[in-house]
């Protein structure tokens, strides 16, 4: 018990994760519509806390059964966990928070009447990443067999693993690019002045070359000029001869070394040069990933129980009240993104961007909307061009998408829109009528 607050501390459990030896589905009881948490093997609560419930939902949920203040995230989740498993209160409460948030896709699944068809349902949830509603519906189903729900589990749990193998693998990658980047620089710094040293070597070479010359020039006049001699004469000249091939070979060497080193110098500013684009458009993507999932985490939080009443989101500044058309992109994805621009006052509509469509509908829709996004790998790059053809001759504001997640979709209207992320058709300039 804690005594500032008067509610029971937390329970430091470390076991709750660690399947037991009997797990089978017990069913008996339930009502007609769907399994009751309570009725659920306790084994599955772990995973289903922990993937269908936000932290932030969680600790919000949990401290009105007991304090949480200065608890870790992990804390919290044992403390859930152990809850659920023995306060029937706690279990109707994540019961009721759970079937709220994804109330969605409990009602598409709710029509199907076969486990063959819940199955199907709950691979093509995996192939999307749409894991956390998909799994709370498949295992309250009443038609999940317990098999299906042991493999629903199992799914989770090594996804879990894969995502966090993922993150390490990208973090070593970008670690080494930057470790190779500053090599590279530091070995071209190297050549740079090992270069600039020889070339200024040779500058002194050549110089005493020809001071030497001059000197032997002037000594070979002056015994000519004492001794007008004619094999003398021919000695000064051979020697001068010599001397002048030794200063050209020396010279050539000298220049030889130089070529190599201003090659080698070139090469390790391209190998720079490339690794820095590299390193740039992975900093780039993963600021990309860090919007998307900051807006798919914004909407996470805008349930029931967290909403502030009246307070208005850039969703809401962005899509309220507009005409949203939503060209290709995955028919699955279509009734998440259909309930984010409806749930914040906009209206929304689809069209499929292939070819096969004519382009006399599409400009029909086009002409319907305020705003046009289309995700660029869900669509072919003719259906692209043409459909900002469209936009830039009706003077209609079209939003390129990254993919055809609803995170995506969330993250490009979480802000205000600019110029540089094609938020709208150029101004200034006149279009032509048959290319745009």
């Amino acid at each position: 018990m804690d005594a500032a607050s008067g509610r029971p501390a937390l329970f430091n459990a470390a076991g709750c994760c660690e399947p037991a030896e009997d797990c089978k589905d017990s069913e008996d009881g339930a009502p007609a519509g769907r399994v009751r948490l309570a009725d659920l093997d306790t084994n599955f609560y772990c995973s289903v806390i922990g993937t269908c419930l936000t932290t932030a939902e969680l600790r919000k949920l949990v401290a009105r059964f007991c304090d949480v203040a200065g608890a870790s995230d992990l804390e919290v989740h044992h403390e859930a966990v152990r809850l659920a498993t023995q306060d029937t209160a706690v279990t109707r409460a994540l019961q009721k928070a759970l079937d709220h948030r994804h109330a969605p896709v409990i009602q598409r699944l709710s029509k199907m009447h076969d486990a063959a068809a819940l199955a199907a349902s709950w691979e093509e949830a995996l192939r999307q990443g749409e894991i956390p509603g998909a799994y709370w519906a498949a295992l309250m189903h009443r038609k999940a067999t317990p098999e299906l729900r042991q493999r629903a589990f199992g799914d989770v749990h090594m996804l879990s693993h894969l995502v966090g193998a993922a993150n390490r693998a990208d973090i070593r990658r970008l670690v080494a690019l930057e470790h190779d980047n500053a090599e590279l620089r530091e070995r071209l710094d190297r050549h740079l002045i090992r270069s600039q040293e020889l070339m200024e070597e040779r500058d002194k070479t050549i110089a005493s070359q020809k001071q030497a010359l001059i000197e032997a020039e002037a000594g070979n006049a002056r015994g000519a000029m004492l001794v007008p001699d004619a094999t003398d004469l021919a000695h000064a000249m051979r020697a001068r001869a010599e001397e002048s091939e030794r200063a050209a070979a020396l010279i050539a060497v000298q220049t030889g070394r130089r070529e190599r080193a201003e090659q080698a110098a070139v090469a390790a500013v391209a190998e720079a040069n490339r690794l820095e684009e590299e390193l740039e458009h992975l900093r780039a993507h993963a600021i990309a990933l860090g919007r998307e999932l900051a807006a798919a985490e914004a909407q996470l939080k805008l349930n029931a129980s967290e909403a502030v009443p009246g307070a208005e989101t850039d969703l809401d500044r962005q899509l309220q009240g507009r005409r949203i058309l939503y060209v290709g992109g995955r028919p699955s994805s279509m009734p998440a993104i259909r309930d984010l621009v409806q749930r914040h006052g906009g209206e929304f509509r689809r069209h499929g961007g292939g070819l096969e469509d004519r382009a006399g509908l599409l400009a029909s829709a086009v002409s319907w909307a305020e705003v046009v996004a289309f995700p660029v790998d869900c669509i072919d790059h003719e259906s692209v061009d043409n459909l900002k053809r469209i936009c830039m001759r009706q003077q209609v504001r079209y939003v390129p998408l990254r993919s055809a997640g609803i995170g995506c979709f969330a993250a490009a209207f979480s802000g205000p829109p600019t110029e540089a992320d094609g938020a709208g058709p150029p101004t200034g300039r006149s279009i032509c009528p048959r290319h745009g």
